[in-house]
């Protein structure tokens, strides 16, 4: 078994309180849920209005299918309009 997790970390420009920094991770982790069948959850700066880590955690028996599903969210947190993407890390157990 094999544990693959992606931190993505977002800096929002337009945000000016932490209600408009929740409807962007509401609205990112519920589309990477559906989407992937991954874990998601914000896992930095909670109290921080523009800036965000967001951890995507993921189990299967094949590491190749692990990073072919993370590349996958990593394009889609690349290509996000409403927040820009400025770090990115891969861990696998």
């Amino acid at each position: 078994m094999m544990v693959g997790v992606l931190t993505l970390e977002f800096f929002l420009d337009y945000s000016h309180s932490l209600k408009e920094k929740r409807r962007f991770i509401n609205s990112f982790t519920n589309r990477l849920k559906n989407r992937f069948n991954v874990s998601v959850s914000e896992i930095g700066f909670q109290e921080n209005w523009q800036r965000t880590i967001i951890a995507v955690a993921m189990v299967n028996s094949q590491q190749a299918v692990i990073q072919q599903v993370l590349t996958r969210i990593l394009d889609e947190a690349h290509t996000c309009a409403e927040a820009l993407l400025s770090g990115y890390q891969f861990y696998y157990y």
